[in-house]
């Protein structure tokens, strides 16, 4: 693993546009009327935490994309290319799942052809080994009228926190070492 780039885990979940069903009380025969105003019937996330290897003090980077529908292999490479913008062409490495759109074959010549980014798989049934399971729990146990707005405004939340992203990792009991003692200094 390269150890002065980026290491970047990333995820897709999935929202239903729908408002969430309570239990409310109200007169007997009258049923509480919910309106919404979504045009998205399923929306799908895909976040991308960024950890750099070497240097901590950069700090934790989030990387969102969020689209009407499903991802599949173009909309995933759709993503990859923001990252590439995002993370200004440095090294990446990337970690994820199993997910079949993750490792097509479309994916994989389109990788071969990136010189900044390399993918590392995640064991399988390992979710709790990507800190971006947590920023899922994190914006979904939120009450979501309009998802597309709280999730823009969850990502600028969890942003302003410099320490939650890095708890996200922690969480998974993965840690990023620098390659270095930490006795030395870094100008030797």
């Amino acid at each position: 693993m390269n150890t002065r780039a980026w290491i970047v885990f990333l995820d897709e979940s999935g929202v239903w546009l729908l408002p969430q069903i309570r239990r409310t009380y109200s007169p007997r025969g009258r049923p509480p009327l919910l309106r919404h105003r979504l045009n998205w019937k399923r929306a799908s996330m895909a976040g991308a935490l960024g950890y750099h290897a070497t240097d901590p003090a950069r700090g934790a980077r989030l990387c969102f994309h969020l689209k009407p529908g499903s991802y599949d292999t173009a909309g995933l490479i759709e993503v990859l290319e923001q990252m590439k913008v995002f993370y200004r062409s440095e090294r990446v490495v990337l970690v994820w799942d199993g997910l079949s759109a993750h490792w097509s074959r479309a994916m994989r010549a389109w990788v071969a052809e990136q010189d900044w980014l390399t993918l590392e798989r995640l064991p399988a049934y390992g979710p709790e080994l990507n800190p971006v399971e947590l920023l899922w729990s994190s914006l979904k146990k939120r009450e979501l009228a309009d998802v597309a707005d709280a999730t823009e405004q969850d990502i600028h939340r969890i942003n302003a926190n410099s320490q939650l992203p890095w708890s996200f990792l922690a969480h998974t009991g993965l840690t990023i070492h620098p390659p270095h003692s930490p006795n030395l200094r870094k100008d030797q």
